[in-house]
């Protein structure tokens, strides 16, 4: 029998864990269980609570509106509390929740029927029709103040429609191909992937770099508009259509139902439709259409009486892993991905499902023959929520990490600024391609004529197999190739023998290595001279070298370290390619003396005449230290279209600042 001596043990045991997974979740944005895992243990502890109401304490997670206000970002408070919504799981709670409101509401009235986004929590303040100032719900009580990343936010108006006056409320959240997309390219740099859409859009609005949010293609939806009947405004659905005209992105699934029946239907359709929905959602939202009634009825400390969430039971199956592959990407990553027996799941078979890496394998402690609960991640990517284990057969053994590639066998590295396992030899088949058209880039041995469909042919008829290759093709190799005729082939042996004789920062380039850019080779090869003193020198001697570093340095020596990288060496000496550093008057980086030279400059914003890249480039070999970010040491700020930030930082530090004009007006005057 349940005393409340063993509830209060119990409740403390849930505060211990609901508050770990919220700051897993809210403040490290790395959940580390499923949302219904969470709802469960929450709901339990609810329950506790309202049986033994003396157990309760200040802290606990039912007592809190949000999550909390992270550094980085300046506090604001809200002018009113930006609440929670109270979750129900099932249709006859949500008849519950209808009863108690007509206890106090004698008159008939009809709900807004809305669909629940799953992102975060956003307040929109305009002035005259002015976006002025956006932010996060924080706690609820306090916020964090995100105005210049809204800002990049392409459905937030910066201007309305109305010289209105208004602070609105909304959903800010990724949209489902925008989170795939983002996923792929974490993991193919070997980064951490998000759990879903909604904390990758946490993840996005919280960056400190603008540009990054912007990059994210992040949306929104707005739904709530501040003291609405002192604009004339009555209902729900008349402030959605208003807030509409005023050019808010509003979500037009909302539905005015006017019986219980009416919502059930709501519920029904949608529970159907959300796999076929552009964006993650995760229910429905059920408010008191009339304003009238919200105010009668009015909050709690955590919640309003007038609106609940009604949230969908999670579309999961059970499933059994029978296979864990290992494949390597074309950025050298070895990923593990589970082979299972076909399910059907958000309307599609599913067999497979990406393990993203061998932490999340080993977290997951996902092993052959588990049973497991499979899910779509977003409505779209299968992803393993857990394993049953209750089902585990008692023979089970942990998954074997691979120590060699499986394509090539070479010893795979496991680099300290990663969660990836990488295959870093160059002469693995899954690297070939990609490193030969890196290889022959403008910036590395700048092979004309050397692109990628060229490449794939000569992958594809065996006429190489690395870098070194390429100095051994003949006219007759070239000849056969498709749409090659005497010229072209001339052309490319041409550029081929003349790339032998660059200097070698061109060559330390091309190879590729993880954080050795064309600047980082140059100032290596400026100390070093002779790429074989590089490759014989270790971690304290590269790192104390000014821009390096640890983790630079850790990767070269990683890199070289490798039995094939200095078999690859060895061959591309003996084919003549040069190893000697040959001086600033031989390669694209030569350091011109003039105005840009030894300041350090930032770029932001959008530039006309060039792309950012072209003008870094520029700066560089004009001698200027180009970095990303404006501090006390920066001497000078050009500043596109669209700055944002960073603008704002170097005249709040009072840092020279021109725009792109004086920029060019500047570069003649160094030519």
């Amino acid at each position: 029998m349940l005393t409340e001596l063993s509830a209060k043990k119990r409740a403390q045991e849930l505060r211990k864990q609901l508050s770990e997974w919220s700051h897993q979740y809210y403040v490290m944005d790395q959940p580390t269980v499923e949302d219904v895992v969470y709802d469960k243990a929450y709901q339990e502890l609810v329950g506790l609570e309202k049986k033994f109401p003396k157990i309760i304490v200040d802290d606990s997670p039912t007592q809190r509106v949000g999550g909390q206000v992270l550094s980085g970002f300046n506090k604001l408070n809200h002018v009113l509390p930006m609440l929670s919504l109270g979750d129900v799981f099932s249709k006859e709670e949500l008849t519950e929740f209808d009863q108690r409101l007509h206890k106090t509401i004698n008159d008939e009235f009809a709900y807004n029927c809305e669909l629940k986004i799953d992102g975060l929590a956003i307040s929109l303040v305009y002035e005259n029709g002015l976006f002025v100032q956006g932010s996060t719900r924080g706690n609820g009580v306090v916020g964090e103040d995100i105005t210049e990343n809204l800002k990049t936010i392409k459905a937030i108006p910066l201007r309305l429609t109305e010289p209105v006056s208004i602070e609105v409320r909304g959903e800010c959240y990724m949209p489902k191909r925008a989170f795939v997309e983002l996923n792929a390219k974490r993991e193919a740099e070997g980064k951490t992937v998000f759990a879903n859409p909604r904390n990758a859009a946490a993840g996005s609005l919280r960056q400190l770099d603008t540009a990054i949010t912007a990059r994210r293609h992040l949306s929104t939806f707005i739904y709530y508009l501040m003291n609405p009947e002192k604009l004339g405004i009555n209902k729900q659905s008349e402030a959605l259509r208003k807030m509409s005209e005023w050019g808010f992105r509003i979500n037009t699934e909302s539905r005015v139902a006017n019986t219980m029946a009416d919502v059930d239907a709501y519920i029904d359709e949608y529970q159907e439709k959300r796999i076929t929905l552009p964006y993650d959602i995760d229910g429905i939202v059920l408010k008191a259409d009339p304003f009238s009634v919200q105010r009668i009825v009015g909050n709690t400390v955590k919640v309003p009486r007038w609106a609940i969430a009604y949230k969908f039971p999670p579309d999961e199956q059970e499933t059994v892993v029978r296979q864990i592959e290992w494949t390597v990407g074309r950025t050298g990553i070895v990923t593990p991905t589970a082979v299972m027996d076909p399910v059907t799941l958000a309307g599609s078979v599913v067999a497979r499902a990406s393990l993203h890496n061998p932490d999340y394998l080993k977290q997951k402690d996902i092993r052959l023959m588990d049973t497991v609960v499979l899910h779509k991640a977003g409505d779209i990517i299968p992803e393993i929520s857990n394993v049953i284990l209750a089902k585990r057969p008692t023979d089970s053994q942990k998954s074997v990490i691979p120590k060699v590639c499986p394509i090539c066998n070479a010893e795979l590295v496991h680099l300290n600024d990663e969660v990836a396992l990488r295959c870093i030899n160059p002469k693995c088949p899954a690297l070939i391609k990609e490193s030969l058209v890196h290889f022959a880039s403008r910036n590395a041995m700048d092979i004309s004529g050397l692109g990628p469909k060229v490449v794939e042919q000569l992958f594809e008829r065996r006429l190489v197999a690395d870098v070194s290759d390429l100095y051994r093709l003949n006219f007759e190799d070239l000849i056969k190739l498709d749409k090659f005729k005497d010229k072209a082939a001339n052309n490319l042996l041409t550029a081929i023998d003349k790339s032998r004789h660059n200097s070698v920062e061109r060559l330390l380039f091309g190879l590729g290595i993880r954080h050795v850019g064309a600047k980082v080779a140059r100032i290596l090869m400026q100390h070093f001279q002779d790429l074989k003193k590089l490759m014989a020198a270790d971690t304290a001697e590269i790192a104390k070298i000014d821009s390096m570093g640890e983790v630079i340095a850790d990767s070269i020596v990683t890199y070289f370290s490798n039995d094939e990288v200095r078999e690859l060496i060895d061959e591309l000496t003996s084919v003549g390619i040069n190893l000697i550093y040959k001086g600033a008057d031989q390669n694209e980086f030569k350091v011109k003396e003039g105005y840009f030279t030894g300041k350090k400059i930032v770029l932001t914003g959008t530039l006309e005449h060039m792309s950012r890249s072209e003008a870094k480039n520029w700066l560089e070999v004009h001698g200027a230290n180009v970095t990303g970010s404006v501090s006390q040491k920066t001497d000078l700020v050009i500043a596109g279209h669209s700055a944002g930030s960073k603008l704002t930082k170097a005249q709040k530090l009072k840092v020279k600042v021109i725009d792109e004009e004086q920029f060019i007006e500047q570069m003649e005057e160094e030519k």
